[in-house]
């Protein structure tokens, strides 16, 4: 077997640090805002509970579920036109979102006694990671980066969204047609407000999706994201709190496998369960304002895509070729390809999403 070099096992050593300090921030910071708030630690009913044990529970599953999909042969298959460096990844198993999603689900609904609401935002969860799985399972099956059509994802995102709108409207009481915005003001859509929902969750769900690109960056900013959307809805909805705090513990515990260099990805079962999740949550407690600041991550690797695609177009010329605007999108494969490290769009990123979580804290 050949012997790693120095600048490998470096790098493998930042990696390590980089969960390690992720983990510890959050960590502390749940416990610190557990006993400010009057919750114990170890209530089912905290943030320090749940999360943590979805880590642990995560981080020790995929000791087992790792090799088993090793064995089933779910080898990522990687873009050629892709960053160079991403190519080792070729035959690094995918569709990990099968052992952490299921994981804080289960104890979500748990620890929160089966509440109304968390069973169904872990309905819509549980049903945007099997759109997710189904297009892993045909990438897999084709040996390609196609899986099921654009169109019959996208469908079906939307059919999921529209049953969990169905719900919304027919179990929430109140006006909740009308958004909350930060300081006391609200916005009155009416009708508008459910094509608003679905968009929002089609457009969240694609957003993890594209984020989901180097190791742990879809893991670690959703974590961070679930944290914060977790903290705001803590005294009007201490269920979905907790549900929260389970989303980011499983995201904790699957960097256990996902950070560089990843033994695992997520793949859509994982990405897009994420981003609906998100969603789901933040229409269930009138947050939409807290999702966009932050999904903000999320936000700006869309938009570098859609940019990206738009001006190919408007700049194709009569050979067919267009100009790029990115070296090439999402975002963070721009500035892999900008001389970047992985490690470090990651930590930037990391350090971007947790800014934007203390600016909701302002906010609210």
């Amino acid at each position: 077997m050949e012997a790693k070099s120095s600048s490998d096992s470096s790098f493998n050593l930042s990696g390590n640090s980089l969960l390690a300090i992720l983990s510890a921030v959050i960590s502390l910071a749940v416990v610190i805002i557990d006993w400010t708030a009057n919750r114990l630690p170890w209530q089912p009913i905290s943030l320090t509970l749940p999360l943590l044990l979805c880590a642990l529970i995560t981080s020790g599953l995929g000791y087992w579920v790792v090799p088993l999909l090793q064995k089933l042969k779910t080898g990522q298959v990687i873009r050629e036109d892709g960053p160079q460096s991403h190519l080792k990844k070729a035959g690094t198993p995918t569709m990990g979102g099968v052992f952490f999603v299921p994981v804080a689900v289960a104890v979500a609904l748990v620890l929160s006694s089966f509440a109304a609401p968390v069973v169904a935002v872990c309905t819509l969860t549980l049903g945007y990671a099997v759109i997710g799985w189904v297009d892993d399972w045909q990438i897999l099956h084709r040996k390609s980066n196609k899986g099921i059509s654009p169109r019959m994802k996208l469908a079906l995102q939307i059919i999921f969204g529209a049953l969990f709108c169905l719900w919304l409207a027919w179990n929430q009481s109140g006006n909740i047609t009308t958004i909350a915005l930060p300081f006391s003001f609200t916005l009155p859509l009416g009708l508008l407000f459910w094509l608003l929902a679905v968009f929002v969750l089609v457009a969240e769900s694609n957003a993890t999706n594209l984020t989901d690109g180097v190791d742990g960056l879809a893991a670690g900013t959703a974590a961070i994201a679930f944290l914060g959307l977790s903290v705001l809805i803590a005294h009007t909805s201490p269920e979905l709190m907790v549900f929260c705090a389970c989303m980011s513990g499983s995201c904790l515990g699957f960097l256990t496998h996902n950070r560089n260099p990843a033994r695992v990805f997520m793949g859509d079962t994982g990405s897009l369960a994420l981003g609906g999740a998100l969603a789901g949550v933040a229409l269930l407690t009138n947050t939409l304002w807290a999702l966009f600041i932050l999904s903000g991550v999320f936000f700006v690797e869309t938009l570098s895509v859609m940019a990206q695609v738009s001006y190919y177009k408007a700049t194709k010329g009569s050979d067919g070729i267009g100009k790029r605007l990115f070296k090439m999108a999402p975002l963070h494969h721009h500035l892999e390809l900008s001389g970047w490290s992985e490690l470090q769009v990651v930590a930037v990123f990391y350090t971007i999403n947790a800014i934007l979580a203390l600016l909701c804290f302002w906010l609210r």
